[in-house]
């Protein structure tokens, strides 16, 4: 990093921090600012740089954009870099969502918050179903990557374990298929001193909560850290796991809170992976009041974020030498196969959830009674998001503005 210049403390919060309060809009428009902002104004990474570090990136379980803003601060002012950049990309957003659950949960249970919420989810449908597409366009090239998405779909309707599904799809990939790259050397050795901290960090909360006999807590820190393994694929995937344990194993919430924890962290700047503190302040208020959803709030971001931080300071040293590794490449297209079919499946059950009823006695919903309404705005939020084009910022509150004017007419 000797050739890097040293970029003042005060301007890489300035712009890092600026970075995190415009980062709307999924990874895709978050890297894109940060091409703008990091490589084409700030000239701090050059292009190169800026490409092998999205290629690692995507090799690393956890939100690649916060990643990304990670690496380039920790190649600019080393760890302590990177803990500023990383940190200024999550908070803005965390602050946001902590505001945002403080509403839901005072005023989520009143009928025109209701009819509201609605139309959010009827938009959440229709904005999985346009990443399925996208991604499906990008990634289902080969015959063998339509089966793994395929198979990964049913695999998870039949119950099958998420890990056991990213791992079958990651063998799959590894053996069948091709990929050429050139290897490369590792070009320089982690310093262990952050990477033993970033680990030490991350076991913190489970010796405090062990002290403290706070099962609850340790509870939490323990399923949003598998989380933080297991989120490649970006947050719509991992969404799918979570759903099978928040709201099916553990039933800290419901289907419909699962769905609108979605659309509302869609409107926040950040990670989208910033879903995963909303549901972690739900279920904490749940059980414990107020007291514990914040507490609750705290741990998710804590056990998710670090280890973004642990990633890259362990593997940023060898970057050319990760990108370029032919197996590990294979084998992270199968997993990015698979995943389509996970986020099908995920946008399958959001669908079935909001349009039909629940049905106690079988355990899911009852097919015979759907909901005209809901089925009526999801159709409107594809036509303006495959037809008119508009983003996801401002589908998101014109759909909550015709939820609201449905309830009121009816």
């Amino acid at each position: 990093m000797a050739d890097t210049p040293q970029v003042p403390w005060s301007e890489m919060a300035r712009v890092f921090g600026r970075i995190g309060c415009l980062s709307f809009g999924g990874p895709a428009a978050q890297i894109g600012l940060m091409q703008d902002e990091l490589v084409d104004r700030e000239n701090w990474i050059n292009q190169d740089d800026f490409l092998r570090a999205i290629s690692l990136c995507m090799l690393l379980p956890g939100p690649e954009a916060m990643q990304l803003a990670t690496y380039v601060g920790w190649k600019l002012r080393g760890a302590w870099g990177g803990l500023l950049a990383g940190a200024l990309f999550v908070i803005p957003g965390a602050i946001v969502i902590f505001a945002l659950a403080g509403l839901y949960l005072a005023f989520g249970h009143v009928s025109v918050s209701q009819s509201i919420l609605l139309g959010v989810q009827c938009a959440v449908v229709g904005i999985l179903a346009q990443a399925l597409w996208r991604m499906g366009a990008r990634i289902l090239r080969s015959p063998i990557a339509v089966a793994l998405a395929l198979a990964a779909c049913a695999a998870l309707f039949a119950g099958v374990p998420f890990p056991l599904v990213l791992a079958a799809a990651a063998g799959v990939g590894a053996v069948a298929m091709p990929i050429t790259t050139t290897p490369h050397p590792a070009t320089a050795r982690p310093v262990w001193g952050p990477v033993l901290a970033m680990a030490g960090l991350w076991v913190l909360p489970f010796a405090v909560f062990a002290g403290l006999g706070a099962t609850f807590l340790t509870d939490i820190a323990w399923v949003f850290s598998k989380l933080a393994v297991m989120t490649f694929g970006g947050a719509y995937a991992v969404l799918s796991y979570l759903s099978q344990i928040a709201v099916l194993e553990a039933s800290w919430v419901t289907a419909d809170q699962m769905v609108d924890a979605l659309g509302l962290a869609e409107t926040t700047p950040g990670p989208l992976i910033l879903v995963t503190q909303f549901v972690g302040i739900l279920a904490g208020h749940g059980t414990g009041g107020w007291a514990l959803a914040a507490a609750s709030g705290f741990v998710v971001l804590w056990v998710t974020f670090v280890p973004c931080f642990l990633w890259i300071f362990l593997f940023a040293p060898h970057l050319e030498w990760l990108t370029s590794q032919k197996r590990l490449a294979a084998a992270l297209q199968g997993v990015s196969a698979a995943v389509v079919g996970i986020i099908a499946q995920l946008g399958l059950w959001f669908f079935a959830n909001i349009l039909f009823d629940r049905d106690p006695n079988l355990g899911g919903v009852s097919w015979d009674t759907w909901d005209p309404v809901a089925l009526g705005l999801m159709a409107v939020a594809g036509i303006l998001l495959f037809w008119r084009k508009w983003s996801v910022l401002a589908v998101i509150p014109t759909m909550a503005g015709l939820g609201l004017a449905v309830a009121l007419v009816s």
